[in-house]
């Protein structure tokens, strides 16, 4: 049989005794645990998942292309030390006619071995079979994309290919480690009505773009302890002859940076957002251990004198901490185990995998625990030092009788305006400035969550405003396969519903300075453009000076550069030039790393005449769909992109990613209000109902005893909800740097509805407790109360 010490026993039933603030700190830590292990075991899922299935298909280390390269080159390819296997394709981007969707969609045809065999980037068939040989138009389609469209085996689809129509037969829907987040170049979400995947039989896509004997895409794997950049420097010297454009590796390959990138979002947000929970919790606790052990001075001193030493007593009051917290570890542990299931379901909506299924390590149940403790002991450390530092006949003794004083309010000439039990508050809040002080910042904290929680909604709706409205006023991008002439404007101009074209170029660069280096793309831009702009964080227009380049705040982070310094730029295309470009602006922006010239410059540093890549439209929506049929029959063009569907497809996902995660951050960041609140309105009664009974005896109504007890509240709430504000403020502040990756960075904005939603909350949590601490002030026992202390 078990036996249980005095000290133990005493803890259970002091726990039992203060069962709702006890329970309200487990919810409190509950809820930093929760965010806890819903951040890193979705993390760990995503990240196991990736790397299981990068294994298992054969996901490449290094991407390259070309416009043409002989196949003989494969065998230089494959002697480049470090390379282990080697594949070469035929890749090509068409124009699909999918029925049911007006505006054109972006094929991308992608070239396979005859005769099924393992390859790079292999296939994962969800349904069907491999291509016959001598089948030449049957395809293997992209799983989401085909489903999106209601496509199966058996199904046809339309593409222009090398100028004339042709029919595709799906014979199978598959997915592949090279598009588990499947975007096109110049998108910011993957669009899965518009980009799809197609596999061809490589004999029968060479023929069709007379690519026999050749190829224009290469994929490598290393040795283990290959050095990366001398194989793709090596790489990039045996393609540039045959057009190479510069060899990526995995780390920038566009699916696996954009995984990265919400990897690493989800790790920041798990390494930050529960911490500022649980530091609360730890805040909250030392304060409900200071007043309780306030409360049980005579006990502590009783204990001491009977010989229970210093060490068991702090132990004992820790234990008290432990158990809240063990018990908050637990309920953090469930909810965080059922958000992560919940939040992975969503993650398939946008990351493609065989299976993605979610687990719970041991390991982040272990980290979690320890997290919890350690910010038990942490709160508890001061309370529990106090009380055994208290000598006992000091302890044993009743505590001094408080010095009774006019208030500052009162001496400032305002008696005559305050009531006896409003005097009696101002008194006693002027009396404890420092029990003041910690109730109205443990409130303060609360509502400063609040914003913590809600304020992304606010940045996000900035963000896309900026980039959709002051930014982008086109409404239609038209990119080409090859860069065309200036004669290609005035085509545009001619089609349906086009009321202006604005050009723009597009150059693949890698851009160096000292030992960093990114492959990216200098974008030229018009003078005075319309439909295009280069704007900042503050939606304010940028102009580019007539040389020079322009760098996103996040690429010139990467390169190390700030304004004033010379880059390194090899050109990866044309005649390849290498020309040292000064940075003259770097432009604070919220999506990606991109690069910025003058179109006029980026054509003379090309040496070439009025080319374009491409061009956006402003259109009539009117014949919006005619034109759309002219495009999607036009060879010369490689992709069309709406805004209209990328707003959508944005706002999407905006709504279920970044909207479930707020709306779970915003549900425990009002769990821990209501938890700081009703705390601190708990404590105050239990320090204070011997005063409040004996003003009961002499006569004062319960009106009024509930009136003192619940106005100083109510005085502590008006002070803390603006501390709140600034604090939330500056916990925001510290939440969007450690959110910001390369893919996007989210601006500091909060607006006044959530400062707003901030002080509602905290007051409605201050009447529900108030109305809660009344009820029990209702039913004093006024005998039991006022028994004198032994």
């Amino acid at each position: 049989m078990v036996r249980i010490s005095a000290l133990d026993r005493k803890l259970l039933r002091d726990l039992w005794q203060a069962r709702g603030q006890a329970l309200a700190i487990s919810f409190v830590i509950g809820a930093g645990i929760a965010l806890f292990v819903l951040m890193l075991s979705t993390f760990d899922s995503l990240q196991l998942t990736e790397r299981v299935y990068y294994e298992r298909y054969r996901f490449a280390d290094v991407f390259a292309s070309a416009k043409r390269a002989p196949l003989t080159l494969a065998d230089q390819i494959a002697a480049i030390p470090g390379v282990a296997q080697v594949e070469t394709r035929v890749v090509v981007d068409v124009s699909l006619d999918v029925p049911e969707l007006a505006e054109p969609a972006v094929g991308r045809l992608i070239s396979i071995p005859e005769r099924r065999r393992p390859m790079l980037c292999d296939l994962f068939f969800r349904e069907g079979r491999y291509p016959e040989p001598g089948r030449p138009d049957e395809v293997v389609a992209s799983e989401t994309f085909a489903r999106t469209h209601r496509l199966g085996p058996g199904d046809t689809i339309g593409a222009v290919i090398n100028g004339r129509r042709r029919e595709l037969r799906i014979v199978g829907l598959a997915l592949s480690p090279e598009f588990v987040y499947g975007i096109r170049g110049g998108e910011l979400i993957p669009d899965d009505a518009r980009f799809g995947v197609l596999w061809m039989e490589r004999r029968a896509l060479a023929a069709a773009f007379n690519m026999e004997g050749g190829f224009n895409s290469v994929l490598l794997t290393l040795t283990r302890g290959a050095s990366e950049p001398e194989v793709i420097a090596r790489l990039d010297r045996l393609l540039a002859p045959y057009g190479g454009v510069g060899a990526t590796p995995r780390a920038l390959q566009p699916s696996h940076w954009y995984l990265q990138n919400e990897l690493n979002q989800l790790q920041g947000m798990g390494a930050v957002m529960p911490f500022i929970f649980l530091g609360v919790a730890a805040f909250l606790l030392n304060v409900v251990l200071s007043r309780i052990i306030s409360v049980e001075r005579e006990q502590i001193g009783a204990m001491k004198a009977v010989g229970y030493r210093n060490r068991a007593l702090a132990w004992h009051y820790t234990k008290w901490g432990l158990a809240v917290a063990l018990a908050g570890s637990v309920l953090g542990i469930a909810a965080g185990a059922w958000l992560g299931a919940g939040m992975t379901r969503i993650y398939t909506e946008y990351f493609h995998f065989p299976v993605l299924q979610y687990r719970l390590t041991g390991q982040v149940v272990l980290e979690a625990v320890a997290a919890a403790l350690g910010a038990a002991v942490l709160g508890a450390l001061g309370a529990v030092g106090r009380a055994a530092r208290l000598p006992p006949a000091e302890a044993m003794r009743p505590e001094p009788p408080a010095s009774y004083q006019v208030s500052f309010v009162e001496r400032a000439g305002l008696r005559r305006l305050l009531s006896q039990p409003a005097r009696i508050i101002a008194r006693n809040l002027q009396r404890h400035p420092v029990r003041t002080a910690l109730s109205a910042t443990g409130i303060a904290l609360g509502g400063a969550l609040l914003i913590v929680g809600a304020f992304s909604y606010d940045a996000v709706g900035v963000m896309l405003d900026t980039i959709f409205n002051v930014s982008q006023r086109f409404d239609v991008m038209v990119t080409f396969v090859e860069p065309r002439s200036s004669q290609a404007q005035d085509e545009l101009r001619q089609m349906p519903g086009v009321i202006d074209v604005e050009p723009f170029r597009s150059v693949p660069v890698r851009l160096r300075f000292g030992h960093h280096s990114r492959q990216t793309a200098v974008l030229g831009v018009a003078d005075n453009a319309r439909l295009n702009r280069i704007v900042d964080g503050s939606a304010r227009p940028v102009a580019l000076p007539p040389e020079g380049l322009a760098l996103s705040s996040t690429l010139a982070d990467v390169l190390g550069v700030r304004e004033g310094d010379a880059v390194t730029a090899e050109v990866l295309e044309g005649a390849r030039p290498v020309r040292r470009i000064g940075v003259v602006r770097v432009v604070d922006e919220f999506l990606g790393t991109n690069a910025y010239m003058d179109l006029d410059a980026l054509r003379r540093l090309m040496h070439e005449g009025a080319t374009m890549s491409g061009a956006y439209l402003s259109v009539d929506a009117a014949a919006a769909q005619a034109l759309y049929q002219r495009l999607k029959t036009t060879p010369a063009v490689a992709g069309v992109m709406v805004k209209r569907a990328t707003i959508d497809s944005f706002n999407k996902s905006i709504s279920e990613t970044m909207g479930t995660v707020r709306a779970i951050e915003i549900l425990f960041a009002t769990i821990i209000a209501f938890g700081v609140v009703y705390n601190s309105t708990r404590i105050s009664l239990s320090e204070r109902n011997r005063e409040l009974a004996t003003l009961r005896v002499i006569g004062f109504t319960r009106a009024e005893i509930s009136y003192i007890l619940l106005g100083e509240v109510a005085i502590i709430t008006l002070v803390a909800v603006p501390l709140g504000l600034v604090v939330g403020y500056g916990l925001s502040a510290i939440a969007v740097r450690a959110f910001a990756t390369e893919l996007f960075r989210i601006p500091l904005v909060i607006e006044a509805r959530t400062y707003a939603f901030s002080a509602a909350t905290i007051v409605a949590a201050t009447a529900i407790s108030a109305l809660i601490v009344r009820h029990r002030l209702d039913h004093l026992d006024l005998v039991a109360v006022l028994k004198m202390r032994e």
